[in-house]
């Protein structure tokens, strides 16, 4: 469950960082001036970015998990090769570890990262 509450979190600080900067409006130089939050605005949507691709890859990590699962049973051969592609740098979850490393390791491979 640790990847989906992860998921959660990053979703919902997500939704915060998606509220407009303009909301932060202030004026300036005696009301002549308005205070532009152009810059703000960019790094909130560098977060969401870096947001949406650690989402991506739980959810990747989550649904290779189900296929092993699933085996013998096999899927199509696209997604088989992605994954033996992918089992390469994350292996399955047998054992209770720490999965900040497969996330990050996810990333890379959802970027096309080699970490390799």
């Amino acid at each position: 469950m640790i990847p989906q509450y992860t998921a959660a979190s990053i979703v919902s600080q997500t939704k915060q960082l998606c509220t407009p900067a303009s909301v932060d409006g202030i004026v300036s130089s005696n009301g002549r001036r308005p205070c532009e939050h152009g810059a703000n605005a960019a790094t909130k949507c560098w977060r969401v970015v870096k947001n949406v691709e650690r989402v991506l890859a739980i959810e990747f990590f989550t649904a290779a998990q189900a296929m092993e699962f699933r085996r013998p049973l096999r899927s199509s051969e696209a997604v088989e090769n992605a994954l033996a592609n992918y089992r390469k740098l994350v292996p399955a979850l047998e054992d209770d570890r720490i999965m900040s490393g497969d996330m990050e390791a996810t990333v890379g491979f959802l970027k096309g990262v080699d970490k390799g």
